[in-house]
């Protein structure tokens, strides 16, 4: 299982190495969050054949994407029951959940406390909705500058330290 999970890790760092290679005009200008959330996904769709990319999808099949009552995970929409991750990897029809991404500027200083929330509830398996991976990352100009991996509802320590170096090696 963990392979399978750093083989489609593997396929996140080639559409990052991407992203920064291509996206450098966006990333000179200083675009909004949603922008570069949305190139980003066009990269990663390049890698995932198979699967469904999409930004800000709150639906498993054709159920929305909710979060249990008394959950301490704020969500995005006027009921405060919806939830959207601003990329994700699955399979819309079976509904098969592969990787759920939080994406922040590195200039964002608002906590990152909302993010890695929706990331835990977002991966634990005691959820309909779960998914295998739950990635976070803060994109800086030219390089990421941080990441976390979530996998059942927590950070993967040993997971995020493989990918951090995989990226360091794989990047500008």
């Amino acid at each position: 299982m963990l392979a399978d999970m750093q083989s489609e890790l593997d396929k996140v760092i080639g559409a990052l190495g991407e992203f920064y290679a291509r996206e450098t005009y966006l990333l000179g200008k200083d675009v909004g969050e949603r922008t570069l959330t949305h190139r980003l996904a066009v990269h990663l769709e390049r890698r995932f054949g198979g699967w469904d990319v999409d930004c800000d999808y709150n639906r498993l099949g054709d159920r929305r994407l909710l979060l249990p009552k008394g959950s301490i995970v704020s969500t995005d929409d006027d009921l405060g029951k919806s939830v959207y991750p601003d990329i994700v990897v699955h399979r819309r029809t079976v509904p098969e959940n592969l990787l759920a991404i939080e994406i922040r500027k590195a200039v964002n200083h608002q906590p990152p406390e909302h993010d890695r929330h929706k990331l835990r509830a977002l991966t634990d398996p005691h959820l309909w909705f779960a998914y295998r991976i739950g990635l976070f990352l803060v994109l800086g100009k030219n390089q990421v500058a941080a990441s976390e991996l979530y996998v059942g509802g927590a950070v993967e320590r040993a997971l995020s330290g493989w990918f951090e170096e995989r990226l360091k090696g794989a990047g500008p």
